[in-house]
């Protein structure tokens, strides 16, 4: 340390190195951890994780503070980051291991009652939602600035264990930025750090939709005979009686069985004796 009390500068490389080793470190000792690798220098390539992003550079507080933290994320010096219901921890590697609390605050009820209102019809399954495949006018209710899903510097708590004095030191800011990467894989996470239950976005999609007015034209419905000879089956549901003549005529019936008493000899027929001419 030198005197106005900086650290010395790090390189790149031996900054790589050395979170690499904390992170066999943790491993070592049996902490499990989950650290942002990042396989290209772009930080996300997915609708949520890009949008996450760019909502913390449209922020003036994060101005100064933002590249230092993308420096440290592309290296991979987020070594842990975890992400639950209003709260983000990770473990940062910098001159040394620091650790990284943010608190979030849940999306307001009507805020996000709003939004389901506002977007209810334009996402038609969960699978779109999270892909980010739906229309512009979606993507711009869900993102909008200080209204949509993505919180305010208002509604985010930071603190970090390193000696630096501002709020937003370059630890925090790669944890910000670690939550994009991570968002790219888990966006279902963004739903989870908010508070809000996303099945919700989608749920109004059927009540919006507008029922049909008119019945089917009747060359468009398949008769019973039809659906009988495609699939094969009997369609009426009770099996055929043949009435054929042969099938009219009374049963002949049948001369009673003679029974035999438990106990006695059967009488012995008599012998005719009749001679024949």
């Amino acid at each position: 340390m030198d005197y106005y009390g900086w650290r010395p500068y790090v390189p790149v490389a031996e900054r790589r190195r050395k979170a690499a080793r904390e992170l066999a470190k943790r491993l070592g000792k049996g902490v499990s951890a989950s650290p942002v690798i990042l396989s290209s220098r772009a930080i996300a390539s997915t609708f949520w994780g890009k949008s996450w992003c760019e909502n913390l550079e449209r922020y003036s507080d994060y101005a100064n503070r933002l590249p230092r933290g993308r420096a440290y994320v592309r290296n991979g010096s987020v070594i842990d980051l975890r992400i639950g219901e209003g709260a983000i921890t990770a473990m940062v590697s910098g001159s040394r291991l620091y650790k990284v609390d943010l608190k979030v605050s849940p999306v307001p009820r009507l805020r996000w009652e709003s939004i389901c209102q506002d977007c209810a019809g334009g996402i038609d399954s969960l699978v779109e939602l999270l892909q980010g495949r739906f229309s512009k006018a979606v993507m711009e209710r869900v993102c909008r600035q200080t209204h949509g899903l993505f919180p305010s510097p208002a509604e985010i708590k930071l603190s970090c264990s390193c000696p630096d004095w501002a709020d937003m030191c370059k630890h925090v800011a790669a944890v910000l930025y670690g939550v994009g990467a991570r968002f790219d894989q888990q966006p279902e996470l963004l739903f989870r750090l908010r508070a809000v239950d996303e099945k919700e976005l989608i749920a109004g999609a059927g009540r919006s939709m507008p029922l049909p007015k008119k019945a089917p034209a009747a060359g468009k419905v398949l008769a019973e005979e039809s659906l009988g000879d495609i699939f094969g089956l009997d369609m009426a549901g009770e099996p055929e009686v043949e009435t054929t003549r042969k099938s009219l005529k009374r049963p002949r019936k049948q001369p009673p069985k003679k029974t035999v008493t438990a106990g006695k000899n059967p009488p012995t027929p008599r012998k005719s004796t009749r001679k024949g001419k």
